[in-house]
């Protein structure tokens, strides 16, 4: 055995999961409904042959040999190493035949959620659901090492070494500091105007000054692409083809604006993972958590910043053709930065969103920690709604089934949003002690704000784990109160509260 034997074993294996995410990008932007079978089965039939590779012979033979020898491989093979050794460890006794049911049934199940939305009827999902969750059920026993319970086994899928007890302390806190500021706002505050974000805005206007912007931002469209799906996503197939997605409403400008800002988050970090990890595990995300901060660090940072508005506002009145020529750049903006209660997660304002993750994440729990029925979950999920957030959905398209995740069986992934939040605002908060973020964003060149990013968190990918990540770029680890901090200075301000 030598490294150069077991990068190519990696490489083939890295082709395969290339194959299966054009598939599954496919899947949810082009497909033909009625192939949704043929599709189910070829994905199960790509899966089981991966997996078996994963774990294979080949990949024990390696992890055994380079185990003595740990001399002989290079930085990127020693970072390989760790990463599949991890990966050999949670599923090399898991059967391959559950892997592929397990690969099939999410599959299908996405079909059935589309259909159910198409129905707003959470009956037509409710089968598919309960089987995703019957088989993931069936693998944590597999993929359990020293969690303390089943839904902390699915947290470390996603984010390594995250924890129920973790998150129910640091969702307290932002929990209670959300509810504490709305109150606030509530109180002293001035609501913004909001009735200019109903102003029809045609699909292509959008289009034509979202692209725009996310090239000033840095996404590379010539390895990259945006299309039209239910539920928007960023894949990164490799390198050089990283494709977002969104959807449109002519009549909210904002939801695809903020969306494919948001997506383009996601693919500028696959986009600059250093190239020395192609077709290896550590060419991806360090985790869903580090994964969510690089597309809220889009979304909402540079997002909610007013210099960056106050610089795009120009380019979208010229892409609008006249339909905000009215509209001061002190109204346009305080109305992109009202909050108030919605139904929906992915249409959240930036002080309410994490709101919408705890209710999922408690949801979560109970599904893996405790005994609850299917029939059950569209209430709960209401009822929460209704405590958290005071309003309450009245169908299941705006309630239940509004996330593709479930569909997909990533369960566990949710929590990510926030931890991303809150990463974000704290790398924020180390990167103002270095770079003038209003000033550059005024600016006709925001490669600086990328090129901070790249150097303290897209060049790794996954040769670093999070926690590792966070303490090297802000020299402390993981702290909440960044975030509510960055969320009271932001509301505040645009609620004209005054100062004490």
């Amino acid at each position: 055995m030598n490294e150069q034997i077991f990068l190519q074993e990696l490489k083939e294996l890295d082709l395969l999961q290339q194959a299966m995410t054009v598939i599954d990008w496919d899947s949810q932007t082009g497909m033909p409904e009625a192939s949704s079978e043929y599709r189910g089965e070829t994905m199960g039939y790509l899966s089981s042959i991966y997996f078996e590779k994963k774990v294979g012979p080949k990949i024990k033979e390696a992890l055994d040999y380079f185990e003595a020898h740990p001399n002989e491989l290079s930085e990127v093979g020693q970072a390989a190493y760790r990463l599949v050794k991890e990966d050999y460890e949670l599923n090399h006794a898991v059967p391959s035949e559950l892997m592929a049911q397990y690969s099939a049934a999410t599959s299908k199940a996405h079909t059935a959620w589309l259909n159910s939305r198409e129905q707003n009827d959470f009956d037509v999902f409710k089968a598919a659901l309960a089987e995703n969750i019957r088989l993931t059920k069936e693998l944590i026993p597999y993929w359990r090492r020293t969690e303390k319970t089943p839904y902390d086994v699915l947290l470390t899928q996603y984010e390594p070494n995250m924890t129920t007890e973790i998150l129910d302390e640091v969702f307290a806190t932002l929990r209670d500091g959300i509810m504490d500021i709305r109150q606030t706002l509530e109180e002293k505050g001035t609501v913004p105007d909001t009735t200019i974000l109903s102003r029809y805005v045609s699909k292509a206007q959008q289009e034509t000054f979202i692209r725009n912007v996310i090239t000033q931002l840095g996404y590379d469209f010539s390895r990259g692409r945006l299309d039209d799906t239910i539920h928007p996503f960023a894949t990164g197939i490799n390198h050089r083809d990283v494709r977002i997605t969104t959807r449109w409403n002519e009549h909210d400008f904002s939801m695809a604006t903020f969306g494919v800002i948001h997506e383009a988050g996601h693919g500028m970090y696959e986009q600059n993972i250093d190239e020395k990890y192609e077709y290896t595990p550590a060419h991806e995300g360090a985790s869903m958590g580090i994964h969510e901060s690089q597309s809220l660090f889009n979304e909402i940072i540079i997002g909610s910043n007013r210099a960056f508005w106050e610089k795009q506002y120009p380019l979208f009145q010229t892409c609008t053709e006249g339909t905000f020529d009215d509209v001061p750049f002190d109204e346009f903006y305080a109305a992109l930065k009202k909050t108030q209660a919605s139904l929906v997660r992915i249409e959240a304002d930036s002080l309410t969103y994490p709101l919408h993750i705890i209710i999922r994440y408690e949801i979560e729990k109970m599904m893996f920690n405790e005994e609850v029925a299917i029939d059950e979950l569209p209430k709960i999920w209401n009822d929460k709604y209704e405590e958290y957030l005071g309003i309450r959905p009245d169908t299941d398209l705006e309630g239940i089934l509004q996330d593709v995740h479930w569909s997909g069986s990533s369960f566990g992934y949710f929590p990510s949003y926030a931890l991303g939040y809150m990463y974000a605002a704290q790398l924020f908060h180390a990167m103002k002690k270095e770079l003038d973020v209003d000033a550059i964003l005024a600016s006709d060149d925001y490669a600086p704000i990328k090129q901070w990013l790249t150097k303290h968190i897209h060049q790794y990918g996954a040769s670093k784990k999070p926690n590792e990540l966070i303490l090297n770029a802000t020299n402390e680890p993981l702290n909440p109160q960044y975030l509510l901090e960055y969320m009271r200075d932001l509301y505040f301000t645009v609620y004209q509260v005054p100062s004490k």
